[in-house]
């Protein structure tokens, strides 16, 4: 995220804002330092709410990046997944 406002610098500048927003993807609102609120563009939240499952959006990924080329070998990925069991859920 590249922009930062508190609520009083929000407040007073919305509608600069809300024009930073529409053209970058979120703008982080923040109180007394720390982020509270991202206000995102609409494209931007439609796309993250969109509908697609997760297949879809990875197939779409693999169509634009070949996976290959990047030639990213397996040991990057070490130790990266937690291997416990997870939490106990009692049905």
């Amino acid at each position: 995220m590249s922009k930062r406002f508190s609520i009083a610098e929000a407040r007073d500048q919305f509608t600069s804002i809300v024009r930073d927003v529409e053209k970058t993807s979120a703008v982080e609102i923040t109180r007394r330092g720390e982020p509270v609120v991202v206000l995102l563009s609409w494209r931007e939240y439609q796309r993250l709410t969109s509908d697609k499952k997760f297949w879809e959006r990875y197939s779409a990924f693999r169509d634009q990046f070949d996976l290959a080329k990047l030639e990213i070998e397996p040991e990057v990925f070490e130790g990266v997944r937690d291997p416990s069991p997870g939490r106990q859920v009692n049905l």
